[in-house]
């Protein structure tokens, strides 16, 4: 069983930062692949950005390379979202998720992921 919990939303101006943190606990948390996930009000829920468990390989939707990075610390079963140079587009609710041990889609997937944090609301004034 993995448990997530995110923090670090809030309210920010355009062209600003935030950085988002998911703690998990469970003892396979760090073997875990791990992604953001985020939702603005009226849509679906889309993917951001996905780490492999060892921290390499991370991948990114368009909307956000080269302005949010994701990381993790295994050792404080930690996952983060840095987010700079934030657009009003960028607002929605942001969730972590743990992708399942056995996967056979693709990363981005909704359906690849089986945990799910309760989301945290980010939110860019313009």
């Amino acid at each position: 069983q993995v448990q997530l919990v995110e923090s670090g939303g809030g309210l920010v101006q355009a062209g600003g930062s935030l950085r988002l943190s998911c703690a998990g606990s469970g003892r396979t948390f760090s073997n875990r692949n791990m992604g953001w996930f985020r939702q603005a009000p009226g849509k679906e829920r889309e993917f951001v950005a996905y780490i492999t468990w060892s921290g390499s390989t991370p991948y990114y939707t368009d909307s956000v390379k080269g302005r949010f990075t994701i990381s993790r610390d295994n050792a404080k079963n930690t996952v983060y979202l840095q987010m700079n140079s934030l657009k009003p587009e960028d607002t929605a609710v942001y969730y972590c998720a743990a992708r399942r041990r056995s996967s056979s889609g693709t990363y981005y997937e909704l359906t690849e992921y089986d945990y799910w944090g309760q989301g945290t609301q980010v939110t860019v004034s313009s």
